[in-house]
């Protein structure tokens, strides 16, 4: 696959008219999945792939070509499961909330518990419990986390403008955060966390699908 993609566009901010222009992430996955060039396409939930062109135009040029291993392990990850969405925006709030500057750390805890709001209403679990690694997370910024708390007591999200609105924003927000962070190295850490978010995907989606019925034995 590596030597495939040595011929591929050159990866680069934004969109592109066609492959001689060069390419965003999700237009050469829209290439290699054999659709139509396109930044959106159907081969990968949208949400998983906004994460994708968000962390493709907020790398450098030089740490970008990184990035372009991963983009045959994002085709195939589509899915209609708000868990997915869900798991994403939790995900990505959880990894930029410790670094993010202060003034972006309440957005991103009320992100934090909007996303384990969701997981457990789908899952029929009670309200108000924490995962290790978001537990772990909102221990970073007590201030914040408190604050958020307060604020998600007094506010409830419909499963729509989930989708629609609080997990874009998680994802954006998280993006925007570790890319302003003071740490060493944003790039890599932009990288790791669209790696994790597809491995995260790709186990969500590939157990929700059906495996094929073993074969009854013929009868004699």
């Amino acid at each position: 696959m590596d030597n495939h993609l040595d011929h591929m566009p050159v990866l680069s901010r934004g969109r592109h008219r066609n492959p001689k222009r060069g390419a965003c992430f999700m237009e050469l996955a829209s290439y290699l999945a054999g659709e139509r060039w396109s930044d959106h396409p159907a081969c990968t939930h949208p949400l998983l792939a906004a994460l994708a062109r968000l962390v493709n135009d907020n790398t450098g040029d030089e740490s970008r070509a990184k990035l372009v291993h991963l983009v045959p392990s994002i085709i195939g990850l589509a899915s209609d499961d708000l868990r997915v969405d869900a798991h994403i925006a939790l995900r990505c709030a959880t990894t930029a909330l410790p670094v993010a500057a202060a003034e972006r750390q309440l957005a991103l805890a009320v992100s934090v518990l909007a996303a384990e709001e969701m997981l457990a209403r789908l899952d029929g679990a009670p309200p108000g419990r924490l995962s290790e690694r978001s537990r772990r997370a909102m221990e970073e910024v007590p201030h914040a986390a408190e604050q958020a708390r307060r604020f998600s007591r007094a506010a409830r999200i419909t499963e729509k403008g989930f989708r629609r609105y609080a997990a874009p924003n998680a994802v954006q927000l998280a993006v925007v955060g570790i890319v302003q962070a003071c740490i060493p190295d944003p790039d890599a850490l932009l990288r790791t966390l669209l790696e994790e978010t597809i491995a995260e995907c790709d186990a969500l989606i590939r157990t929700e699908q059906p495996t094929s019925a073993p074969a009854t034995p013929a009868s004699v």
